[in-house]
């Protein structure tokens, strides 16, 4: 382990600022054989809900030039069967790497009331609160939108941990930094940003959506110039942790999440194409920082400059 490149945030120590974005780690074991899970800073495991989720209808992922479009629904077994199988893993095979868990639900009170299901299991070391899902109960407007709702989802999940809280936000929302800080307010630990984009690929020949569900969420390199933004957004308006999320591909994209204020920094879709990449940018990261004179990873987070 290189100590240059830990981070003490969210009351942890990261062993790097290396991240597996939720929905492309799983819970961990299914890609135990493929990827050096070890090596990592962590991971954020895919999504929790409070029952069975059976997700959106195939197909459910598709390239297109500008990245990845994808509409998974969600899909996940449920806390119940989270507990009794992927946990137990998890505590039992995942050492140095920090778990955070994904929780989602379909009302405000799901949230609270997973992390209370969750909170006693040995592995969980933190959740990220996915606000950009819908609300059922206000006719599908996202979580994170909906000020009430979100200290709602928020402040249900504060009362059940004293574990790391983090919340993470959709791209489109247009005052991003005062979200964060609604969240923040609210009991949040840290903030992710960002979430994918919704979008829209189209099979000409069908003249149908490529996707199932039609619609879905974009990611892949084009992510990575709006979610520096969020990030610099977010730093300007919360002094809490945050994690980078989006386009990342290469050890310079990791150090441009840190500048503009990113604390960790999450690839997915990337990953996703290429298992060995997570590990790759953790030594590429190492080299930047011996090449550049950076004795910890941690002195680039906010340093960039801003135009006058």
């Amino acid at each position: 382990m290189n100590a240059g490149l830990t981070v003490p945030v969210l009351g942890l120590e990261f062993q790097n600022p290396i991240l597996l974005a939720a929905g492309t780690a799983a819970y961990g074991r299914e890609l135990a054989d493929v990827m050096p899970l070890e090596e990592l800073g962590g991971f954020v495991t895919k999504a929790v809900s409070l029952e069975k989720r059976p997700g959106a209808p195939a197909p459910r992922v598709a390239d297109f030039a500008g990245g990845m479009i994808n509409a998974v629904g969600l899909a996940n077994p449920g806390v119940d069967d989270v507990l009794a199988g992927d946990l137990p893993w998890i505590a039992a095979n995942v050492r140095r790497p920090r778990v955070l868990v994904n929780v989602v639900g379909r009302e405000a009170g799901d949230f609270g009331a997973v992390v209370a299901r969750l909170d006693q299991a040995a592995g969980v070391e933190g959740y990220e609160l996915n606000v950009s899902c819908p609300n059922v109960k206000q006719g599908g407007l996202e979580f994170g939108a909906d000020p009430v709702a979100l200290a709602e989802v928020v402040r249900g999940a504060r009362a059940a941990t004293r574990k790391p809280i983090v919340v993470k936000l959709s791209p489109t929302l247009p005052q991003i930094g005062e979200v964060a800080k609604r969240a923040v307010d609210a009991g949040a630990d840290g903030i992710t940003v960002v979430n994918t984009i919704p979008g829209l690929v189209i099979d000409v020949e069908r003249r149908r959506p490529v996707l199932g569900f039609g619609s879905g969420g974009v990611s892949g390199p084009g992510l990575l110039a709006v979610g520096l933004l969020a990030v610099r957004r977010v730093r300007q308006a919360v002094p809490v942790p945050i994690v980078g999320a989006g386009g990342v591909q290469c050890a310079t994209d990791v150090v441009q999440y840190l500048m503009a204020g990113a604390d960790l920094v999450a690839v997915g879709t990337a990953a996703m194409a290429d298992p060995k990449l997570p590990a790759r940018l953790v030594r590429d990261l190492g080299r930047w920082c011996d090449a550049h004179g950076v004795k910890r990873v941690a002195e680039l987070t906010g340093t960039l400059e801003w135009p006058a």
